[in-house]
């Protein structure tokens, strides 16, 4: 077995032993660092992330399908397009009460939430109002299992690059809200900064 194959079994066996949920995973992926790229941009597998300590969005997707996928969740990941080309990347899952996600972010409003949603465009929506601020706005969602984007996304050495052309060329949904909402929302972002909390937020 190669060393990076018996490092990647031993290692997330380990964790998925202690963090067998997706809200302790949600909890773990908050105490990372979240990595800045200030070296460069990285899209590291999830042995990669797990070795450099830190994660951004799509890295923190990894490192949640690798723990819980023992756990018998599949590997789905939920891609969501901003109107200012700054997307966003969640691990979603489904559970008996309805959809949730585990995800990391910068901003405090775009984690996980409880597994409460009826559908993934109900999941989608949950995102919509925290993401407004001076240019972003959700415009769109896809989910994609990460099996299918032919990359090795559990414990690549390099860059799995890959992933992202695939996220970025799949099929998106589109989310709209009335011009009136987004207005309000973009006045509230303006007058009082992002919004941090909510209903299922974790």
């Amino acid at each position: 077995m190669p060393d990076r194959e018996i490092q990647y079994q031993t290692i997330f066996r380990s964790l998925s032993k202690k963090l067998r949920t997706p809200k302790q995973v949600q909890a773990w992926l908050r105490a990372m660092p979240y990595n800045r790229e200030k070296g460069g941009e990285t899209l590291r597998s999830a042995l990669s992330a797990y070795h450099a300590g830190t994660a951004h969005c799509l890295e923190a997707c990894f490192l949640a399908a690798a723990v819980l996928e023992s756990q018998g969740y599949p590997a789905q990941v939920m891609s969501m397009e901003s109107q200012d080309d700054l997307d966003h990347v969640i691990f979603v899952f489904k559970a008996r009460t309805g959809w949730g996600s585990v995800a990391r972010s910068r901003d405090e409003g775009l984690h996980g939430r409880e597994p409460r949603f009826r559908s993934l465009r109900d999941l989608a929506y949950s995102y919509f109002d925290p993401y407004v601020d001076h240019s972003g706005k959700v415009t769109a969602y896809g989910a994609a299992n990460l099996d299918d984007l032919g990359a090795d996304w559990r414990k690549s050495p390099t860059n799995v690059w890959k992933i992202e052309k695939e996220l970025i060329d799949l099929k998106h949904q589109p989310l709209k809200s009335s011009k009136a909402r987004y207005q309000k929302l973009l006045a509230n972002y303006h007058a009082k900064g992002p919004l941090t909390s909510g209903p299922g937020w974790w």
